[in-house]
């Protein structure tokens, strides 16, 4: 009688190929991350290397890439369900690469900004389909949690990561250089990509073009009006056409985002609270980042190194995530990650003129830690019992906190400017932290307790 052992990973671990799998998603999505902090920090030295005219034309390098991505999440997001998530996610791959090698070639103001366009674009694509390929990889269930924490952790690492390499690189080196972990990192997701699964038969169904151009010119306005701080007629813009947006799709008999799906509780609460957990992370990085600057007279590249903790405890965070969402369930951790940052946050507002390191690395660590809880609680609960259908929608709808919860970095510049000085900076803080603190009654009693659960 012959006994037949099984070799499968036990329900929470993840086999080889599963890494594989996995490095090669979180490869494209530190691109993300990285791509967009690794710039701002060496946004001097292309200015004086490209001859930009003044400092509001340089602006232009760092948003020229984030308002493509933004304003085209949600349609790549549908076109990743009609024409294949493998097929769009190599694709956004492949021109994310080759753009970022036109940016390092770049011999003028106009043709580095049409590069950083064309990574935006590109951005997009794989933003929306990485996380589609990553809950169809992983099914519903603790290595899904997993995955999605090793995700999260890598995505806020790309932030910090860019903010040393991009200091360490610009002094050392040049500008251009900032460019090449770009171009190898896509290599390598692309050489990967061959191990995602393949496209089945798609449905043929007629694209909604009302519904994207109102989302993505909606989108477009509303960061360009954040970004920029341009007129407030672009935020009436963007409210105007997301209006019209909830309209169209109402009636519109293929939707590019299924109003249902986006009246579901675990879709449009995970949303709202992933918009205050990006706004607010992303707000207090950039006001710690001020005050260390400012305030304390550090160097970007000291600075960078300031920043460490954050990302240390966001991978910390990464790893113990999917345990405690198999566990204690997704609501459950929202809570947890939301009161951790908010009382980072707040506790920022005791910061000293004259500097206290263990006070700073402590604050930034709760900070870093608590937020990649609440990224990967909520985006668990945002694809949780979704069909094959909605994976691309839903994918891109998570990815969307990243780039709108702009306007919650913008709102805590704008308040901390207002006051000036060490006082403005102080007042912001403490506000990102109550901020983020309401969010937490929302994931307590709105979000389903089981959701994520073993």
């Amino acid at each position: 009688m012959s006994t037949t052992t099984s070799h499968a990973p036990p329900a929470d671990r993840l086999g080889a190929r599963d890494l594989l799998v996995l490095l090669t998603l979180c490869g494209a999505t530190f691109l993300t991350g990285l791509d967009y902090s690794i710039v701002t920090v060496a946004l001097p030295s292309i200015g004086r290397d490209l001859g930009f005219s003044s400092p509001g034309a340089l602006q232009w390098v760092a948003t020229a890439c984030v308002l493509p991505t933004a304003a085209l999440l949600p349609l790549c997001g549908r076109l990743s369900d009609l024409v294949g998530r493998r097929r769009l996610f190599t694709c956004g791959v492949v021109a994310f690469t080759a753009a970022s090698l036109a940016a390092a070639l770049a011999v003028s103001p106009a043709t580095l900004v049409a590069a950083r366009v064309a990574q935006g674009v590109a951005a997009a694509a794989i933003g929306a389909t990485a996380i589609a390929l990553l809950t169809a990889v992983f099914p519903e269930g603790p290595r899904r949690t997993r995955a999605l924490g090793v995700n999260g952790a890598v995505l806020s690492l790309g932030f910090v990561t860019g903010t040393i390499g991009g200091g360490a690189v610009t002094t050392g080196l040049n500008w251009r250089w900032t460019m090449l972990p770009l171009v190898l990192i896509g290599a390598a997701a692309l050489a990967g990509a061959a191990l995602l699964p393949r496209d089945g038969d798609r449905t043929a169904t007629r694209l909604d073009v009302p519904g994207a151009v109102l989302a993505g010119g909606g989108l477009f306005a509303l960061v360009y009006a954040v970004s920029t701080g341009a007129h407030a007629g672009w935020a009436a813009v963007a409210a105007v056409a997301l209006g019209a947006f909830l309209l169209v799709e109402a009636r519109h008999p293929a939707p590019l985002i299924p109003l249902p799906l986006l009246a579901r509780p675990t879709v449009k609460w995970s949303l709202l609270l992933g918009l205050v957990t990006f706004g607010m992370c992303g707000g207090a990085t950039l006001l710690l980042s001020l005050y260390l600057q400012e305030v304390l007279g550090w160097s970007p590249l000291r600075t960078g190194f300031g920043l460490l903790a954050e990302g240390v405890a966001a991978l910390a965070a990464g790893g113990a995530a999917g345990r405690l969402v198999t566990a204690r369930g997704a609501a459950f951790v929202l809570v947890v990650g939301l009161l951790t940052q908010a009382a980072g946050t707040a506790a920022m507002a005791l910061l000293p003129a004259h500097g206290n390191l263990p006070l700073l690395l402590g604050t930034s660590a709760a900070l870093g830690f608590g937020h990649v809880l609440a990224v990967v609680a909520f985006t668990t609960a945002l694809t949780s019992g979704l069909r094959d259908d909605e994976r691309g929608v839903a994918g891109s709808l998570a990815q969307t906190p990243q780039f709108v919860g702009s306007v919650g970095v913008a709102a805590l510049a704008a308040f901390a400017g207002a006051r000036g000085g060490l006082a403005g900076l102080h007042a912001a803080f403490l506000a990102a932290g109550l901020v983020t603190l309401a969010g937490v009654p929302v994931a307590a009693f709105l979000l389903p307790r089981a959701t994520g659960r073993r």
